[in-house]
């Protein structure tokens, strides 16, 4: 039994490292998760300077003068800053990158990536989707998560045949080749 005990820590602690936030346990505690941007538009002074973690997909960024500036479409996130769902009613935000705490990168920091963060509401900000005015939550980023680009994988060829049927050596047959071979 005993020789079985590194194994059994080493698979336990894969799967508590697996179940952590993906911010600070301390900010995802103590923020708010709950509130969408269209709630906080219809009653912006009693959100104000409080903290809030939710997810977004980015619209665009750009580099100004008080920092990185990034635009997204709001997605809600869960307990350990996951995003869940879009609804197309929740809206859109800003969200503000100081200069002090460096540069988000337009072109890592690109349209339809998904982000996580923690940020504190400032104000609301007028602003424009295409020629339509919009009234966008105004935060100032604590911390922010930048989730990797998904990528799928599919089989480059399947073949539905046993290895001797159509090729009368099989040492020689390639791995994958294309159908019409």
């Amino acid at each position: 039994m005993r020789k079985y005990t590194g194994v059994v820590c080493l698979i336990l602690l894969l799967f508590l490292i697996s179940c952590a936030p993906v911010l600070k346990p301390e900010i995802m505690s103590s923020a708010l998760r709950d509130i969408s941007p269209a709630e906080i538009k219809h009653d912006p002074d009693s959100y104000r300077g409080k903290l809030f973690v939710f997810g977004g997909i980015i619209v665009s960024t750009k580099a100004t003068a008080e920092g990185s500036l990034v635009e997204a479409i709001y997605v809600p996130v869960d307990s350990r800053g996951y995003l869940k769902d879009v609804k197309a009613a929740d809206g859109r935000f800003l969200a503000l990158f100081s200069k002090e705490s460096g540069i988000l990168d337009p072109l890592i920091f690109k349209r339809e990536r998904q982000i996580t963060l923690a940020g504190e509401f400032v104000s609301l900000r007028e602003g424009k989707i295409d020629d339509m005015e919009y009234t966008y939550p105004f935060f100032k980023i604590v911390q922010i998560y930048l989730w990797p680009i998904r990528t799928e994988y599919y089989p480059i060829y399947y073949e539905p045949y046993p290895y001797w049927w159509d090729y009368p050596y099989w040492w020689h047959r390639p791995y994958y080749r294309p159908y019409w071979w």
